[in-house]
């Protein structure tokens, strides 16, 4: 009998035929998950920003409002990634997404701090359950030998949702107050639920060795882990500065309104179309995690580097054209290496985990280039962000480890004892 190449001897191979490959149908939903926890997170905050003086919001309340649902998030993942391990990934998606819809029913009731916080509140935390369970899904159901191009398509739909949010929020405030955005959310998030329901398939539980405080500590400081999580954190940090500040610096370039939102359609195109074709190449054997994910920092580096150094309405659009193209290379490639070095068993409290490096850098990067843009100037401070992002970008060449991206290597690595707990 041929064995496979890269046996893996947690469970059950997950080495992907066409015949074996997991139908769209079952994965589609997932992909919708992924846009409604990104669409929620900044639609509402660009939401908050837009009409803060209409709803009567100081800074302290309005920054308290935005922080609510990054820091359920930060909180809740690691928690929810998990249960999903133990209980499996469909129900703690579908209760995330019914949950979502219900907090997101209380925003309908009116405009006041605390009912838009606790609506808020109850976002984030519902997101914290659907949205680790839905990337343990697609790594689970696509294998290792397919997760860059699920992983592509999983992260085009996310990264529309957290471009495209902002705009689509404001045009449903304008249409009907901010009652009318919290009841397209529970609307989208209602509808997902009950896709997840029907289509996707239910993902077996397995045996989970038990670990122990060291071997917590061990995984989680792996540098498998760390630097694609610090990848996730930096591409994701780009696109919170590169959604509020492109449109900024097209105004300040005296751009027509309807010119500077459409530098932000600019990186999301670019960012949807890298995603997919970056994670085929990736399964193909055509880009290493290593050099894909240095390659993509470095890219979105240059592209701050040119808005830093040369702000003229065509660099605008070409900056955000090379920065959405460095994060569509580095998203799916960091998801992916998770992904195929992850035992399937705790791939929910990886991804949790990994989750929790997205949101540090979705807060961080605004909050550098903010800080320092007051204090020196903007260019200074987007100077700063390219710095870092270079910085990381050699960091992910010099220290990932010059693995395969199967997942035989590192988890023998890892965790030997845990073949005990599988083998037959």
């Amino acid at each position: 009998m041929k064995m496979p190449i890269h046996p893996n001897p947690l469970g059950p191979p997950k080495m992907q035929t066409d015949a074996t490959r997991p139908p769209i149908r079952g994965l589609a939903p997932l992909y919708a998950a992924g846009f409604t926890t990104a669409f929620g997170a900044h639609s509402i905050a660009a939401g908050l920003g837009a009409e803060s003086g209409g709803i009567g919001l100081g800074l302290f309340t309005f920054g308290v409002l935005l922080a609510l649902y990054d820091v359920a998030e930060v909180i809740l993942k690691p928690i929810f990634g998990s249960l999903s391990d133990r209980i499996g990934a469909k129900p703690v998606i579908i209760a995330g997404l019914v949950a979502f819809a219900l907090a997101s029913l209380i925003g309908t009731l009116g405009t006041t701090p605390l009912i838009i916080g606790i609506a808020r509140l109850g976002q984030g935390a519902a997101a914290s359950a659907f949205s680790p369970a839905s990337s343990a899904a697609v790594a689970r159901l696509s294998g290792p030998d397919a997760a860059g191009r699920y992983f592509g398509k999983y992260g085009s739909w996310k990264g529309l949702g957290y471009v495209l949010g902002p705009l689509l929020g404001a045009g449903l405030i304008w249409i009907g107050g901010f009652p009318a955005l919290f009841l397209t959310m529970a609307v989208i998030s209602a509808a997902a639920a009950l896709w997840v329901s029907i289509s996707m398939p239910t993902l077996p539980i397995l045996p989970r060795p038990r670990y122990t405080i060291n071997d917590l500590v061990r995984q989680s400081t792996q540098r498998t882990f760390l630097i694609p999580t610090m990848v996730l954190a930096g591409a994701t940090g780009a696109l919170g500065v590169a959604v509020g500040f492109l449109p900024l610096l097209g105004t300040t370039l005296h751009l027509p309104l309807i010119a500077s939102m459409a530098v932000v359609a600019v990186l999301a195109l670019s960012s949807t179309i890298t995603q997919p074709l970056v994670g085929r190449w990736r399964d193909q054997g055509r880009v290493s995690s290593r050099v894909g994910m240095s390659l993509g920092l470095a890219l979105i580096a240059a592209g701050i580097v040119l808005l830093a150094v040369v702000p003229q309405p065509i660099t605008l659009y070409l900056a955000a054209l090379v920065i959405g193209c460095g994060i569509g290379i580095a998203t799916p490639l960091g998801f992916a290496h998770l992904a195929s070095t992850t035992p399937p068993e705790r791939m929910g409290r990886t991804m949790g985990s990994a989750e929790i490096g997205r949101e540090v850098g979705d807060a961080a990067g605004p909050l550098i280039v903010g800080a320092i843009a007051t204090t020196v100037s903007i260019a200074a401070g987007l100077g700063t962000l390219a710095l870092l992002t270079a910085i990381a970008s050699i960091l992910s060449a010099l220290l990932l480890p010059g693995i395969s991206d199967a997942p035989s290597t590192h988890q023998d690595a890892e965790n030997p004892a845990s073949q005990k707990t599988n083998d037959q």
